[in-house]
């Protein structure tokens, strides 16, 4: 069938000609009614045409399709390959963490495109005007809806369809590769029959022999990476002499540039034909890359993929592979959920992983299909060959993976607090008939229905009644008249930040203290639940005593590598032998203080907010205590910040009195100089007027005085205190020395400044008396400011 004969006015949007046969089974499905489509297909088989037919049809009754990718780096990739849709005048808008989000773009937007995780925010907010273009989708595609079954993000997925579908009932249609009870998705998603879809291995483009290698696994780590290599290039070698190309997945961003290096020596060694140094045209074409050891590789014909690569040296590595020019090419598991890179040889040759928040897990069973579905090249192979390379002790639970498939699991039940919590906190949940109809709508309630006995359906409700007494028990939850429920405000911050319940419980525990200090802030941080799995390895402990000199013993390791790393990004000099896992402990760490900061907001004060911010701030820019204040200036980051600093300008009204004259001589160039002196001048300069002030007052008068708070220049929000101390003079030396409670606060509030006026209440004690007015900014990485005045008692 034609493209041009099925959808004449989206003819473009699609970079072939005809449908082949499994597209054709099931368009009718797609382009004729508005059913829900469940379908599951081999990978390569052409499963993103079943998306784009969806979207199009959504496109043509005027409607907005949302596209759910697996993970960000393809989020990028549609954005590029949907360009075809931008030219038929339709409008793709790509909505992901890592970007500002524009929210005039996104409602005008005809199709969307976000990560599950992005999804569940937006749902979660979307009462808020800025969030509100997520209740207008009209057919929501979810990509590689296995995903149901992965760890953690699983779960999200799963809660996140069920609001949508109750926010605005889209149209969903649910893509796998592996999909073994796609009828058990299609009963959730309510897909009937005949718009359920299984397509078995006879639909793949190319045969695929998968089977298992075995290595002997050893005592040295780093000696079991380079055999499974070998084995792997022993595997490889035979396709790559016959002009066949071989895609050999590891498990980290360094490994693949390590396994690259290693593989170009020994294949040279093993007199391999590859590589293409002779070619001149080639050898001018990767001066285009921008990764020195990515260019010398590409050269011998090994190349390698990560998403840590740019753009560019991405896009022209899979040319490059597609092309024959890259015989071998070591990668992520990104390139086997994204990019349809085919190679007639995939060698999977880590099985385990190491995660920085887990230690070595074991690669899911998902992503492992995944990767063999990638083997053998349509139009260029008759059969693909796929091995997993792991341990004899687990070779058979991968053969009979292989063997059996995997069928998709609900992960829900490990997470159902939180997700149960998330419910009740965006009002979705009020009663107890809401809860039960709430669990009725999930994956988990189906795949319970289809397995009793595994999931313990008869006793589902109680579970769920147990979770919700919990959750009230906790304090995460009111119970009202008549079963009522409503969330607390420890309910609502777990919830809107997205923190496991047993780490809320500990920042709430924190909030509540009479005192906060700056260790505190960071141990509670570094016991976080969502740290748990943190592990320290053996050579990594010498160096985590070293940075943490003493503090944290009653610590577990775990727990003391990530108090370690934050310290170290305080100042900037995390040791090099936790630099592997440092980025992903340090941004953790910036998302759970930011939470922390609101619990301070709320249930401690302002004072706390600020010391949480401006620890947050040296933790994200590395920079010392005197210096953090600079980081809220735009255009100052690390570098600028400690030049300065080692200059003496330390705070943004030092900037202002050091004007741009003053910049240029702390060795800032004239033109950043003029920006951050401009930029500086939009951040408050605190002025402290204490107007008609007494210096001294009668013993039993009682004076109202004002003082009035200003800011010369940007304004923010601040909390403004008066706060008095009590003096007594002592007879023998004539001294004034503090007597009684010190700091006994007299006034609070908080404004924007601007200027607002404070009153301040002198009295005639029996003692001399100091008044001081503190001011702090609790949404700004600032130091406070204060001002005292001392009165005589006379």
């Amino acid at each position: 069938m034609q493209v041009a004969e099925a959808l004449p006015e989206f003819a473009e949007a699609f970079p072939f000609e005809e449908f082949n046969a499994m597209q054709r089974e099931a368009l009718p499905a797609l382009i004729e009614g508005e059913a829900n489509v469940v379908a599951s297909a081999p990978t390569a088989s052409g499963k993103t045409a079943l998306a784009e037919l969806a979207i199009c049809h959504t496109l043509k009754r005027g409607g907005t399709a949302l596209f759910i990718a697996p993970m960000r780096a393809l989020t990028n990739e549609k954005e590029g390959e949907w360009e075809r849709f931008e030219s038929l005048g339709y409008s793709v808008y790509v909505v992901t963490g890592e970007r500002d989000l524009n929210p005039r773009r996104a409602r005008r937007a005809d199709i969307l495109v976000m990560t599950p995780e992005k999804v569940d925010s937006a749902t979660r907010k979307h009462d808020a005007r800025r969030y509100d273009f997520v209740t207008d989708v009209d057919c929501c595609v979810i990509d590689e809806v296995h995903l149901l079954d992965s760890d953690r993000r699983g779960s999200v997925l799963e809660v996140t369809i069920s609001r949508l579908r109750r926010l605005c009932d889209p149209r969903i249609v649910a893509l796998s590769a592996t999909m073994p009870n796609v009828e058990d998705v299609a009963d959730w998603l309510d897909a009937p029959p005949e718009t359920t879809f299984s397509f078995g291995e006879e639909y793949r483009p190319v045969d695929l022999h998968a089977d298992v290698k075995t290595y002997s696994h050893g005592e040295n780590s780093f000696a079991d990476k380079y055999r499974r290599l070998y084995r792997a290039l022993d595997l490889a070698e035979p396709h790559v002499r016959e002009d066949g190309q071989a895609l050999v997945f590891v498990s980290s961003r360094q490994d693949t540039v390590q396994a690259a290096k290693k593989s170009r020596d020994e294949l040279a060694q093993r007199d391999v034909p590859v590589g293409a140094r002779g070619d001149y045209d080639f050898h001018t074409e990767t001066q285009r890359l921008e990764n020195d050891t990515l260019r010398q590789s590409a050269l011998d014909g090994v190349g390698f993929h990560h998403a840590g690569l740019s753009k560019n040296d991405r896009d022209l590595i899979e040319e490059w592979f597609k092309e024959g020019k890259i015989q071998l090419l070591f990668s992520t598991s990104t390139l086997a959920w994204g990019v349809n890179l085919p190679a007639r040889c995939v060698v999977i040759r880590d099985t385990k992983l190491h995660n920085p928040l887990e230690g070595e897990v074991d690669m899911s069973p998902l992503d492992v299909l995944q990767m063999l579905g990638r083997a053998g090249r349509p139009g260029y192979d008759d059969v693909g060959y796929g091995w997993v390379i792991c341990d004899r002790s687990e070779a058979d639970k991968y053969r009979r993976l292989l063997r059996e498939g995997k069928e998709i699991e609900s992960r829900l039940a490990e997470d159902l607090d939180a997700h149960l919590n998330a419910e009740i906190a965006l009002g979705t949940i009020r009663d107890l008939e809401d809860v039960m109809e709430w669990i009725e709508t999930t994956f988990y309630y189906v795949r319970a229905r289809s397995r009793p006995q595994e999931y313990g359906f008869d006793t589902l409700r109680e579970r769920v009644r147990s979770t919700l007494d919990s959750l009230v028990e906790r304090g995460f939850a009111d119970l009202g008249e008549e079963l009522s429920i409503e969330a607390s405000s420890l309910g609502t911050l777990a919830s809107q930040y997205y923190l496991r319940l047993s780490t809320a419980e500990r920042f709430h525990a924190l909030a509540t203290r009479e005192s906060i200090e700056a260790d505190a802030i960071l141990r509670t941080v570094a016991r976080a639940t969502e740290f748990d799995s943190v592990s320290a390895r053996k050579a990594e402990r010498d160096a985590i005593s070293a940075a943490l000199a003493g503090r944290g013993s009653d610590l577990d390791a775990g727990e003391r590598k990530v108090l370690a790393v934050l310290r170290g990004a305080m100042n900037g000099t995390t040791p090099t032998e936790l630099s592997g896992d440092a980025w992903v402990i340090r941004q953790n760490a910036l998302r759970l203080l930011a939470a922390l900061h609101a619990f301070c907001e709320r249930f401690a004060g302002p004072a706390d907010a600020n010391l949480v911010r401006r620890l947050e701030a040296r933790i994200e820019y590395g920079v010392s205590d005197d210096a953090v204040g600079l980081t809220a200036i735009d255009g100052v980051g690390p570098g600028r910040a400690s030049k300065l600093a080692a200059e003496g300008i330390t705070a943004p009204s030092e900037i202002r009195a050091a004007g741009v004259e003053g910049l240029v001589e702390a060795g800032l160039a004239e033109s950043v100089a003029e920006g951050i002196y401009g930029n500086a001048g939009g951040l408050p300069a605190v002025s402290i007027d204490w107007g008609e002030f007494p210096e001294e007052i009668a013993r039993g008068e009682n004076e109202l005085c004002e003082a009035r708070v200003a800011s010369t220049e940007g304004g923010a929000r601040a909390a403004i205190r008066v706060v008095v101390n009590r003096h007594r003079t002592d007879g023998s030396t004539g001294r004034s020395e503090t007597d009684g409670p010190a700091d006994v606060e007299m006034t609070a509030t908080t404004a924007y400044l601007g200027s607002t006026t404070v009153p301040v209440g002198v009295f005639g004690a029996d003692d001399d008396l100091t008044y001081t007015v503190e001011v702090v900014f609790p949404d700004l990485p600032l130091a406070p400011v204060s001002e005292s005045r001392s009165v005589r008692v006379v």
